[in-house]
């Protein structure tokens, strides 16, 4: 009897002790306790030391952290009807630990089938070009409308940034193709250009020799120069007429002076 009534108080003793250690929590920095009372809504508490009635008063946590949510790859059509697979990443935290207890029932899983959902349905209004280019604007509106879908669950989202965007291989072939026309269309672009401008120059190029003749037939000269230093070819070339008056006129020999004591002739 006495062992018995020992092991009794033994173990009264370790109920009481149970229940006592029951009464005390410790919620970190970032994290809240979401305390019911009889199963009623009674307050929020933390951080730090937490004292619990026992039967009476039970407590949620909830972490208050950003938290880091990928979102899994999503099949979807673009609005040019074009089948690409995209995922991403979500960013979130806690703002009100009340609603995100009471109002949902699990607020992590909510939330990614929401984000899964929305991506789908904004990103099929865009086109692929869009989609591919414009990834700062759908970031933008994905993040805009999971705030407002998940305001009410006391979520705020941060940041939503787009990973991947997975096309076919004839997708990429086309795209590859398109890239090179493009970049054909602009090379012949610049060509065109140059040989404006250089058309430009050249007009006036021949205005300014057209003021004098002698510097056609220098230029005409210089040309000649330049052709002749392949000497695998045979090159025929007409002397202008005016090429040979400017020869004589520089070899001819300078007229004599006068004689003043000369006798004039009388007619």
């Amino acid at each position: 009897m006495i062992i018995d009534f020992l092991y009794f108080q033994l173990l009264i003793v370790v109920l009481v002790v149970m229940l006592f250690a029951s009464m005390f929590r410790i919620l970190r920095e970032y994290e809240r306790g979401v305390v019911f009372l009889l199963g009623r809504f009674h307050k929020i508490k933390g951080p730090g030391f937490i004292i619990l009635i026992p039967f009476v008063q039970q407590m949620v946590r909830v972490d208050l952290r950003i938290i880091t949510m990928d979102v899994p790859s999503q099949d979807l059509i673009s609005k040019d009807n074009v089948t690409v697979r995209v995922n991403a990443v979500l960013y979130f935290r806690v703002l009100d630990p009340q609603k995100a207890i009471i109002n949902i029932e699990n607020y992590l899983e909510a939330t990614s089938q929401l984000a899964q959902t929305t991506m789908r349905s904004v990103l099929g209004q865009h086109e692929l070009d869009e989609i591919l280019s414009a990834r700062d604007t759908l970031n933008a509106d994905l993040q805009r409308i999971l705030d407002q879908s998940t305001d009410n669950w006391g979520i705020k989202v941060t940041a939503v940034e787009i990973k991947h965007v997975d096309l076919d291989e004839s997708m990429i072939r086309a795209i590859a193709r398109q890239a090179e026309a493009e970049r054909s269309r602009r090379a012949k672009v610049i060509h065109a250009t140059g040989e404006l401008e250089a058309s430009k120059q050249l007009l006036e190029a021949a205005r300014m020799l057209g003021q004098q003749p002698e510097a056609i037939q220098l230029r005409y000269l210089q040309t000649l120069t330049e052709i002749t230093n392949d000497n695998s070819k045979i090159i025929v070339f007409p002397l202008p007429m005016e090429l040979g008056k400017i020869l004589q006129h520089i070899t001819a020999p300078p007229a004599s002076p006068k004689d003043p004591q000369s006798p004039k002739e009388i007619t």
